[in-house]
């Protein structure tokens, strides 16, 4: 099974709980296998089934009270 990792920007994020906030909602949306989140890069990977949907995953962002600023 082939796997599509995307890198997003995301802007705010200062520490783990910010991590886990963002890891937390983007985890949510269907056909994401994994997330990882750097605050110090402001760098969020995401690894799912098919290319994720942007809106859905700046959707999930806001939710965790952060701005996606675009791909990496």
């Amino acid at each position: 099974m082939s796997t599509v990792t995307t890198t997003y920007k995301v802007s705010g994020m200062s520490c783990g709980h910010c991590e886990g906030a963002v890891s937390g909602e983007i985890s949510g949306i269907e056909g994401v296998s994994s997330v990882k989140a750097v605050a110090s890069t402001g760098e969020v990977t995401v690894t799912s089934a098919t290319e994720p949907d942007d809106e859905a995953v700046r959707a999930a962002v806001d939710e965790a009270g952060f701005e996606l600023t675009g791909r990496a």
